[in-house]
């Protein structure tokens, strides 16, 4: 069954959307178009202007004016609050519409998009929602010979935030960065990426039905290179987070070290799981299947590296290529689509010559493999064996439903090759022994592990990467204060 389209998605689709400066809507300085291509059929579903960097600028502006004049951060806790739950409800309102642009826009399978990223999104306003009012400093005592003083510290808001979100997870990203500097009193400039940026100019206007005061958001989809690079080096942004790849990541480091900006950064990730000979295989098979051919490989967290122990190796080869088999691979809109495609003809192509250069490298093709349908931009989830660990397809992010599976002896082994890598952004570890598992928590490099299960996307616990997978964290409280500065003030009395 093909669900179909609502009116009122059709109505949003039907002209090019504009982009938001100072609570108003823009067709920018330049009226450049982006085509938006739904990449289950490569065809345009609609298109969005593109913000140049002069629009850049009078969005940081009007942000910095914003934050100034106090229109947000000067409400009381409980007003802030107040405009973050209405956010909240307003997305589960109009849900509907918010699926069927990821779905449209991004490749994604429209029953997950309706029934899990839209309500995360949601829960992830109303869950800083709750940090407002409870955000706050500490009294110290300074120890100072012969006076007496009240020393006590600050949580204030760090000023203008520029979020740089992916085109994987468009709705998710922008509420896991809006949400927390909010919360904190920033004012924001938010870029989403020129493949994905509907949903998040649809956010947009539910934003400012909320109650969020202009200037204190702002939308601006465009060139990573030209607005996000502007955004990054621009004197006046005090805080910046970018989800995205490494590459990426080193290139905006260099772009603020000029004005020392402060940066938040998650990168990419070639995350290990780990599944031992005593593992529940009954559930740590489809998971570690779910881990990889989820949203087609396109998730930071995706389980690319699957490391099993001697004894069960095979049965874990075996389970996974037999799920790989069953996938229904198709469009988003069908309700018989068990994975989607792929982002862009370009990045399946990336992904197909990446699996060839493996296969070349001395891989072993279980099952897939090749790409599918030309009606779309599909591959075929694929399993692969006898990789060599120093080997492109097992050491770096592949970014598609592509898993590389190896045996391992020991205790020791299995954590020699989950660290053998220069990301550290997750890992799982599979075992029916807790004391195995808790001592692995002490050695393995990754910033999120899951113990008997993968991806899981929990707003309370901190989620980031060590190594080249990045700096700094989202989620929880760390997320928050993120976005805030510690000032602290000590009073001297008389």
């Amino acid at each position: 069954m093909i669900h179909e389209i609502s009116s009122a998605t059709r109505t949003f689709l039907a002209e090019p959307a504009q982009f938001l400066v100072n609570g108003k809507w823009r067709q920018g300085s330049t009226g450049e178009i982006i085509e938006c291509v739904d990449p289950a059929s490569g065809q345009q579903i609609g298109s969005a202007y593109a913000a140049a960097v002069t629009d850049a600028d009078d969005a940081v502006e009007a942000a910095k004016v914003a934050f100034d004049d106090k229109r947000w951060r000067g409400k009381t806790p409980s007003e802030r609050q107040g405009i973050l739950l209405r956010l909240a409800t307003l997305i589960e309102r109009d849900a509907q519409i918010l699926a069927e642009l990821e779905t449209l826009d991004g490749g994604k399978l429209y029953g997950s998009a309706l029934n899990g990223e839209v309500p995360h999104a949601a829960e992830t306003f109303r869950y800083y929602a709750g940090w407002v009012t409870k955000l706050g400093g500490h009294i110290f005592e300074p120890s100072v010979p012969g006076r007496i003083y009240h020393g006590f510290t600050r949580e204030d808001p760090v000023g203008v935030a520029a979020l740089i979100t992916p085109w994987n997870g468009a709705l998710v990203s922008a509420a896991w960065k809006l949400a927390p500097a909010l919360a904190a009193g920033c004012s924001c400039v938010l870029k989403p990426s020129e493949m994905t940026p509907l949903s998040s100019l649809y956010l947009g206007r539910i934003m400012q039905e909320a109650g969020i005061p202009d200037g204190v958001i702002n939308i601006l989809p465009g060139s990573g290179v030209k607005i996000g690079a502007h955004l990054v080096r621009h004197s006046t942004v005090a805080k910046v987070s970018f989800t995205g790849s490494t590459g990426v990541g080193r290139q905006l480091m260099a772009n603020g070290a000029e004005n020392l900006t402060r940066l938040s950064l998650e990168l990419g990730g070639k995350s290990p799981v780990l599944i031992f000979d005593d593992a529940d295989l009954d559930v740590a098979i489809p998971t570690a299947a779910e881990a990889i051919f989820g949203n087609a490989g396109q998730v930071c967290v995706a389980g690319s590296r699957i490391y099993a122990g001697r004894k069960v190796y095979q049965r874990v080869v075996d389970g996974l290529a037999e799920i790989a088999l069953n996938h229904k691979v198709g469009a988003g809109l069908d309700a018989a689509s068990t994975m989607g495609p792929l982002i862009s003809h370009a990045h399946r192509e990336r992904v197909r010559t990446m699996v060839d250069r493996g296969i070349s490298d001395g891989a072993n093709v279980v099952t897939g493999g090749a790409c599918g349908s030309d009606d779309g931009f599909y591959f075929q989830p694929t399993v692969l064996t006898g990789a060599a660990q120093e080997t492109e397809i097992v050491q770096e992010e592949v970014f598609g439903p592509v898993v590389a599976v190896s045996p391992f002896d020991s205790e020791a082994e299995a954590l020699q090759m989950a660290n053998n890598s220069r990301y550290g952004l997750a890992a799982s570890i599979w075992t029916g022994d807790t004391s195995r598992a808790l001592r692995l928590t002490e050695d393995l490099q990754a910033g999120i592990i899951w113990i008997n299960d993968h991806g899981i996307p929990e707003l309370a616990m901190p989620i980031g990467g060590v190594k080249q997978s990045g700096i700094g964290r989202e989620h929880g409280l760390e997320g928050l204060r993120a976005y805030t500065e510690t000032r602290s003030v000590m009073l001297r009395l008389k």
